[in-house]
């Protein structure tokens, strides 16, 4: 018995100089990633139990051939021990990490929806009241001259025409988002499409006296669904009158890279600060109040900031991407798509 007691002391006292050690590996280590902490703790478990049978082998005096037997026979299992450990331990790191992206993920789309359903009722509760006092002020006569009526009427039709476009970006969102946009891909000249956003938008831009410059040459032609790219565009187009002051100027180029057609979309906007870049493309997201469009301005095609976000969901759709970076005096879109077979 006394001899059994020996030997757990020593096996003991050898695990615990290891597990002292590993405590203060995982202290020195505690920034690092939870795939080293996992390995460091393997390490530390398998090496008490080699230091432990180590210890006792050497104090029953065994044979030095029956030693090596031994301790070839522990650093082997040891060995399939940390590597199993290891490959387990990996993929328990990864499952960690994506879970917490995925908590992650989840907190921002509720952010959005919160945002979205904020963003909409504002830009569906102005022109609502404005509108019911037209109606009611035209049904109780209080306005007769002729051309009071028609601007009453004039102003109905477009408050109406701003809240079916802000339904219409509404259901264009939930299509991306739920998986059931279905896109009819055919090879599309790029300057063609341009061409019909540039006269779409040519009103609104001169009438803040913008500067609409495109170039006369090196259009690709796109493999995309010409409806939707259209959409892409005007939406581009429109985001940049907004933002960019009067007597600015809007610039449309494109070009091709191997495989690949790109259209650049720049404004003479000032720039967008560096923090709200990456949020760029959120749903309902604009930004500072500076970048808020106003009356005048281009807020009465104002979409409840769902523009950029139906452009990414769209180009993403096409297989491909929309980036914007700052330029003097403005920034840029990029938006790329697969270039169509030559």
């Amino acid at each position: 018995m006394r001899d059994l007691a020996l030997i757990f002391g020593a096996a003991l006292l050898a695990a615990l100089g290891v597990g002292l050690a590993g405590a203060v590996a995982l202290r020195l280590l505690r920034g690092r990633s939870i795939t080293v902490h996992i390995f460091v703790l393997l390490t530390m478990t398998v090496a008490a139990v080699v230091a432990g049978v180590a210890v006792v082998a050497e104090a029953m005096f065994l044979s030095p051939h029956d030693l090596e037997v031994v301790l070839i026979t522990v650093s082997a299992a040891a060995a399939v021990s940390l590597a199993v450990g290891l490959l387990f331990g990996r993929r328990l790191a990864a499952a960690a990490v994506w879970a917490d992206q995925a908590r992650e993920r989840e907190r921002r789309v509720e952010k959005g929806r919160r945002d979205l359903v904020a963003w909409v009722s504002h830009d569906l509760r102005t022109p609502l009241a404005g509108l019911r006092a037209m109606a009611e002020a035209l049904e109780d006569g209080v306005v007769r001259d002729p051309e009071t009526v028609d601007e009453y009427h004039r102003r109905i039709r477009m408050e109406t025409d701003r809240m079916t476009r802000l339904v219409d970006d509404l259901f264009e969102l939930s299509r991306i988002n739920a998986g059931a946009l279905r896109l009819s891909l055919s090879a599309v000249p790029l300057g063609d499409v341009v061409s019909d956003a540039l006269a779409s938008t040519a009103p609104l831009a001169a009438a803040r006296r913008i500067r609409l410059v495109a170039a006369e040459s090196g259009w690709p032609t796109v493999t995309a669904s010409e409806p939707e790219l259209a959409r892409v565009v005007g939406n581009l187009l429109l985001n940049a009158i907004r933002y960019t002051p009067d007597d600015g100027t809007v610039r449309v180029d494109a070009g091709r890279d191997s495989d690949t057609a790109w259209l650049a979309v720049a404004d003479t906007c000032g720039g967008i600060p560096e923090a709200d870049l990456p949020r760029l493309f959120d749903v309902a997201f604009r930004g500072e109040p500076a970048r808020t469009p106003r009356p005048g301005n281009g807020g009465g095609e104002g979409s409840g900031g769902l523009g950029l976000a139906i452009v990414r969901g769209l180009i993403e759709a096409h297989g491909g991407r929309v980036d914007v970076q700052n330029i003097t005096d403005g920034c840029k879109f990029v938006v790329r798509l697969p270039a169509a077979g030559t």
